[in-house]
């Protein structure tokens, strides 16, 4: 991750949903893309109509207190001055590293790379680990929790009292036991990230929240600064994220979804590694070869550079979607 000099690689980390890309290398694919290289649901939730007030006008404190007293009844925390609104996770994990001086860090890895890479931009040593055994003498630990893209899920009761801050990326969480969270227990120097866009399918939106003491969470929102969530997303948040019914069917249907998907990819000679309710990770001797044969059918998976043997699937989102997948693996 660094360069000849020493100095931190700014390289970007690859990630899914870059239609522009698999385009590129695959132009004269089929049209429509189906895109199953993220981890979004495929069946967005249905936002209606955003009042005109909430394009026209700069956010005010009532709609952001809203939006966050949805999402502590969602998220089971009751202390609403420990929730922070942010324009997605990932503007959170840029400002992370700047809450503590410079550390030894430790990722529980493989994981979403982009923590990694924040935590070096900043001049933090950090390490990857396989496992919380290899993360005892750090400063700060980072746990992506399940993880992606491997599914594994860490016990609550096991993630461990950080010598100066414990950060855990619950973006994949929501459709598990509360039990599994640490947001409605929050322990001390511990922040918790949520991410709203992937489970409502509204990634383009741009919405997620921190979970910290209040010490912590206000560092938070001066780092942020103000206005920081638009107006359309406090709206449809507070709406989204008041829908119990909606999320319970959502629940149902993806639970279906990931059987079929499992019966596609074992039927194509895939192993499975991990996953979530919202993607599958696989692995195949000839990853490399079936990502790009998909990739000339119109259909975009995740690959790993890392891991070249690894590919994930997100969830298609259609029957007609799931044949035309069958197919390209020849099903």
């Amino acid at each position: 991750m660094r360069n000849a000099a020493g100095k931190p690689n700014m390289n970007p980390v690859v990630h899914g949903g870059d239609l522009g890309a698999a385009s590129r290398r695959h132009p004269h694919a089929p049209l429509p893309w189906l895109d199953l290289s993220t981890g979004i649901n495929p069946h967005a939730y249905p936002i209606g109509i955003v009042g005109n007030d909430a394009w026209a006008r700069l956010p005010g404190r009532q709609e952001e207190a809203a939006l966050i007293s949805a999402a502590g009844r969602r998220y089971g925390v009751s202390e609403y001055e420990c929730l922070v609104a942010a324009p997605g996770t990932q503007a959170l994990i840029q400002l992370l590293p700047r809450l503590v001086p410079t550390s030894r860090v430790a990722v529980i890895g493989p994981t979403y790379e982009e923590h990694e890479v924040a935590w070096r931009r900043l001049g933090h040593e950090v390490r990857v680990v396989a496992d919380l055994g290899g993360a005892s003498d750090a400063d700060v630990i980072v746990v992506v929790n399940p993880d992606n893209p491997t599914g594994r899920l860490i016990p609550a009761r096991d993630l461990p009292a950080p010598k100066t801050l414990l950060v855990v990326d619950e973006a994949f969480i929501d459709f598990l036991p509360p039990a599994a969270s640490l947001a409605g227990a929050l322990p001390p120097r511990t922040i918790v990230l949520r991410s709203f866009g992937k489970t409502y399918g509204l990634g383009g939106l741009r919405l997620g929240f921190a979970i910290a003491q209040p010490d912590l969470a206000a560092r938070l929102r001066e780092e942020l600064g103000p206005w920081a969530v638009s107006g359309p997303a406090l709206a449809i948040g507070r709406t989204a994220l008041s829908d119990d019914a909606w999320l319970q069917a959502t629940k149902e249907r993806l639970e279906t979804d990931g059987r079929r998907l499992d019966e596609v990819l074992g039927a194509a000679g895939c192993r499975a590694v991990g996953g979530t309710h919202l993607f599958r990770l696989v692995a195949h001797e000839s990853a490399a070869a079936i990502a790009e044969r998909l990739g000339a059918c119109g259909i975009h998976v995740r690959t790993f550079p890392r891991q070249p043997q690894w590919l994930r699937f997100g969830l298609p989102g259609s029957t007609r979607d799931f044949e035309r997948l069958a197919q390209a693996l020849g099903v």
